[in-house]
């Protein structure tokens, strides 16, 4: 089975920071991915161990994102709740015209791989 995403989309809002009580960090990101003729969707996408330079990206900048879909079940309030978001494996301003098309280059070999 092959579990491979790519959006391209807007960033909503500023990028977050997070420390987990691991120590890891992670950058959350909300995108907003056009659907022409109807609703634009938002996608919540996570990006786990992420470089320095997660955070230069601003608000309406057009994001590439090669990643994998998660469903994770957590606690809060007493109760268990899930969230489906999109793991980053790769997260490039569309603005980078090479790095984009690479990490797009990417997505493909890993589908043509899992379909060979």
């Amino acid at each position: 089975m092959t579990n491979i995403v790519v959006l391209i989309g807007r960033l909503a809002r500023p990028v977050q920071l997070r420390q987990l009580p691991s120590g890891d960090v992670l950058a959350e990101y909300q995108l907003t991915v056009p659907r022409p003729g109807q609703r634009a969707e938002s996608v919540p996408v996570v990006w786990e161990h992420p470089p320095a330079s997660a955070t230069d990206h601003a608000p309406d900048v057009e994001i590439v994102v090669v990643g994998r879909v998660r469903r994770r079940f957590f606690r809060a309030g007493g109760r268990t709740e899930s969230r489906t978001e999109v793991v980053a494996e790769s997260l490039v301003p569309l603005r980078h015209a090479k790095r984009a098309r690479a990490a797009l280059a990417a997505a493909c070999s890993q589908i043509e791989g899992a379909t060979s």
